[in-house]
């Protein structure tokens, strides 16, 4: 067995692992220690500890997908809602559709039972009114929302300048290879931006015959190159992890237009190889990983690129 996941993942990795050693199957497991994450006020990446989209409402996406049957449930821009990865593992086995979104993903979660959540922090609502005032004019300001958005989204960044997402993948003792994903977007995004974390092939693919592969940061970039999908094709073609990661990397390189920032690309293969690689992220990048065979999970550093 093996779970591997990004650094942000701590509140509920060490959970996912105990509930494989267990028996849980893997979506589960995955999806419980997501749910850990998406809790956390101190992610500020991920569930409640996310920042808002531009007019101070969060919005949510997720995906799981089973690598055995390649099923697949996502959410998108969901509001009002935790966990999400939760909502995601059952649009995939409730439902014959792959993604809902918006106000129909919260329909669908009030249906299964979902409780209406409170999902923006005090702090979070205070930093984004005081960087709005800064800002707009008083006239705008006393319109706002009822204003062009277009002008805010290239002037009002990211507090923290934080684009991650929080990713799992798991290789479980049944030989199924599985994905799951979790974040709150962008700070400040435009209304119904969606990342590449709900996007299957983009931000997540899984193939148990093959591998898996899962994305963070840029995700206006995976999706462009399909990067997930890239990786578990390549591995498919024959290629092995390390070149498969690398092709992958090359393709994101080759973008010339468009926004243009940092991708890790974490990825595992069937043979029970792993690979998780920064491309042109600031900073140290550094990741979570366990398998059968070790005590404890460990925190190791990933490859630059």
């Amino acid at each position: 067995m093996l779970l591997l996941a990004n650094a942000e993942a701590w509140p509920g990795f060490a959970t996912s692992v105990d509930r494989l050693r267990g028996g849980m199957p893997s979506l589960d497991a995955m999806v419980e220690g997501i749910g850990l994450v998406e809790r956390e006020t101190k992610v500020r990446s991920v569930g409640h500890g996310g920042w808002p989209n531009m007019i101070g409402r969060m919005e949510f996406d997720a995906g799981v997908m089973d690598g055995t049957t390649r099923e697949v449930g996502a959410v998108g821009a969901v509001p009002d809602t935790l966990p999400v990865s939760k909502l995601a593992l059952e649009v995939m086995r409730r439902l014959p559709h792959v993604m809902l979104t918006g106000d129909g993903a919260r329909r669908f979660a009030t249906e299964i039972g979902f409780p209406h959540d409170e999902t923006l922090l005090d702090d979070s609502r205070r930093v984004w009114w005081e960087r709005l005032q800064r800002e707009l004019s008083p006239e705008d300001l006393a319109r706002f929302p009822d204003i062009p958005l277009v002008p805010l989204s290239r002037t009002i960044t990211d507090p923290e300048r934080v684009r991650d997402t929080t990713v799992f993948l798991s290789a479980d003792r049944d030989a199924g290879i599985h994905a799951a994903t979790s974040t709150s977007g962008w700070a400040w995004k435009y209304p119904g931006r969606l990342g590449d974390s709900p996007i299957p092939g983009a931000g997540f693919y899984a193939d148990s015959r093959f591998g898996a592969a899962a994305c963070t940061h840029t995700g206006e970039m995976t999706m462009r190159c399909g990067t997930a999908r890239t990786i578990v094709l390549a591995l498919r073609l024959g290629h092995t992890l390390h070149d498969a990661v690398r092709l992958a990397a090359e393709e994101l390189a080759e973008l010339r237009e468009g926004f243009l920032a940092g991708v890790v690309i974490h990825a595992v293969d069937a043979h029970g190889q792993h690979e998780v690689v920064n491309f042109r992220c600031e900073g140290e990048i550094s990741y979570w990983l366990w398998t059968d065979g070790m005590a404890e999970p460990e925190l190791r550093p990933a490859t630059t690129l």
